[in-house]
């Protein structure tokens, strides 16, 4: 049985505020990075634009729509549209894996979603004092099982839409013949 043990999420990450850009300040579609808007649509790209790269936030970490709690996994260097968008990086940088961060996204939204909302954001200063629930062992993260569970998940998946594109296959069949 799985052990799941409370985090502080400051324990866990190092946390940071995004630097920022404003939307009236970009050439949408001007470039290759993702421009973050704290959208639930596209992994909160609204955009790729080129911009200067003093703003540049770096990648292959878990971003927080501040205003809007939106929480996706980034895996490329970004550009940010507010400064009120938190950015956390997982101290562990031997567990940083693009399925452990998946995982941990999904247990930050889960865990504290609940708490925030437009009227009340989050912010550096409140996620200090927040907490999830994560698998663990021996008492720390167990990115082990983490990584395990998100690719027995995403094989799931793949298995989903390879037997529905057999259905659809074998129905556009039945009506051909």
């Amino acid at each position: 049985m799985i052990g799941l043990k409370e985090f502080k999420v400051v324990d866990v990450f190092n946390v940071r505020n995004s630097k920022s850009i404003l939307s009236r300040d970009i050439i949408k579609g001007s470039g290759n990075i993702p421009y973050l808007c704290a959208s639930a649509e596209n992994n909160a790209i609204e955009s790729y634009i080129s911009y200067d790269v003093r703003y540049l936030d770096k990648g292959n970490c878990v971003f927080i729509g501040g205003k809007t709690f939106v929480v996706t996994y980034q895996e490329k260097d970004f550009y940010s549209n507010d400064s009120h968008n938190l950015i956390l990086y997982l101290k562990n940088e031997g567990k940083k894996t693009k399925l452990n961060q998946l995982f941990l996204a999904t247990c930050i939204y889960k865990g504290l979603g609940h708490k925030y909302s437009w009227g009340d954001s989050i912010s550096n200063r409140k996620i200090q004092s927040d907490t999830i629930l994560l698998p663990s062992q021996n008492a720390e993260p167990d990115y082990a099982f983490m990584e395990t569970f998100i690719s027995a998940v995403q094989k799931l998946v793949i298995k989903e839409v390879v037997l529905y594109a057999d259905r659809k296959i074998a129905a556009t069949r039945a009506v051909v013949e």
